[in-house]
């Protein structure tokens, strides 16, 4: 599996030499995630000279995505947003990039391998379906989305869908303006590379080079899109349903052994919102644009409630632990204090309900089930199934140059 990477600006990662077998022509590649298990990855591939291979196989499903340069498939050449699906198993033409192109690269099922053919009449591997792909991006119209959260102004265009499977390919574009106050979680995994604009959330921000891959369920929001929209390459491993969560709070902590104020022993305990009380939060702007999105959606008809920044009003997580005690001293406790150097029976106290068990939380969605790796598997989740609860990732891997992490809904 692939680990949790939100936010990263790509100017964090070094530079390896591009895992591109067969080819003739130097470049490099950035990694920004890998999963080594399965061979999957997602790269930004610099050329530094004109590079090209011929007619072959690769072994992964395969994605060429040009942001700067050209791209020349089968004698046709593409410019910016010139984009290539290569399924895996099925013969491909040759491919050349000019020097200087940049380049989105992604393999999913599978490794760099490259089997060379004479050309295109070479057979399949069994098992292997849809055909080569090629797009320019450029040419394409923007589509507004069937759902576009909580308000209008977001709008894609598909680059690649599975047929068979759901996983899709798509830019995506978010106007000035559009927000979305909720947290939400898929069940798919979720990735995106930003190609234009500036968006803020709750990890951090998005602008012009960063990137994030977010395995399924991890829950995220409170997006707001700054001046000139943003725009993403994004993708996921299935269909991609929004699970709304709002009036979120988290609260941990643990009794310290050996650390602490002079190394004397301590109770830690720290929310949500202890950490948005101590970073610089939301913009006067952000917090404008919040509130709209709950504007529009009571006048949707929705029931919704304000957007509160975390660090300011009062505590969730307290009143919910206030609440829970009442409910065990109101139904199972005794409500009067003695000692308890006696024996007698406790088990009639009531266990205070925090929601989902935590059995609920595993969920075919991610990939520990059976068909784990399995290449054509897709996501199983249908309309209909039960729901699982959300993942809380507090310490993604990120950016120590950039972005603005403050656990800002967690």
């Amino acid at each position: 599996m692939r680990p949790h990477v939100e936010l990263i600006q790509e100017a964090d990662y070094i530079w390896h030499g591009a895992e591109l077998a067969g080819g003739e022509g130097r470049a490099s590649e950035r990694r920004l995630s890998v999963d080594e298990e399965d061979g999957s990855c997602s790269l930004r591939v610099d050329f530094h000279t004109d590079w090209g291979r011929g007619p072959g196989i690769h072994h992964a499903n395969t994605e060429y995505y040009v942001l700067e340069g050209s791209m020349t498939y089968g004698g046709r050449e593409i410019g910016k947003g010139g984009y290539v699906y290569a399924p895996k198993g099925v013969p491909t033409e040759a491919i050349t990039f000019r020097e200087g192109t940049r380049l989105l690269h992604y393999r999913e099922y599978g490794d760099a391998g490259f089997d060379p053919v004479e050309n295109t009449n070479a057979p399949r591997w069994e098992g292997a379906r849809e055909d080569v792909l090629v797009v320019d991006s450029e040419a394409m119209k923007w589509d507004a989305v069937p759902n576009p959260g909580p308000m209008p102004g977001l709008f894609i265009k598909y680059l690649h869908v599975d047929p068979v499977t759901g996983f899709y390919t798509r830019l995506v574009h978010a106007q000035e303006g559009w927000t979305d106050h909720r947290l939400a979680h898929h069940p798919c995994y979720e990735e995106a590379y930003t190609v234009q604009g500036h968006m803020e959330y709750n990890f951090g921000t998005l602008d012009l080079g960063t990137y994030f891959f977010r395995p399924a369920r991890v829950k995220h929001g409170h997006f707001t899109s700054m001046e000139g929209g943003a725009t993403w390459l994004l993708r996921s491993d299935g269909e991609l349903f929004n699970w709304y969560t709002q009036s979120e709070w988290v609260r941990w902590g643990g009794e310290a052994i050996n650390w602490g104020p002079g190394e004397s022993r301590l109770r830690w305990s720290m929310s949500a919102h202890d950490l948005g009380a101590g970073s610089p939060g939301r913009s006067d702007r952000d917090l404008a644009d919040l509130q709209a999105s709950v504007r529009y959606q009571r006048e949707q008809g929705e029931i919704d409630e304000d957007y509160v920044q975390h660090g300011t009003g009062t505590d969730k997580s307290l009143l919910a632990i206030a609440k829970a005690m009442d409910a065990a001293r109101l139904q199972g406790g005794h409500g009067h204090d003695h000692d308890h150097d006696h024996d007698h029976d406790h088990d009639d106290a009531l266990k205070a309900d925090w929601g989902a068990e935590p059995a609920s939380l595993e969920h075919p969605a991610d990939r520990t089930d059976e068909q784990a790796h399995v290449w054509g598997a897709g996501r199983s989740w249908q309309k209909g199934d039960p729901i699982p609860a959300p993942i809380l990732s507090s310490r993604p891997v990120r950016s120590r140059s950039a972005g603005r992490w403050n656990g800002d809904g967690m």
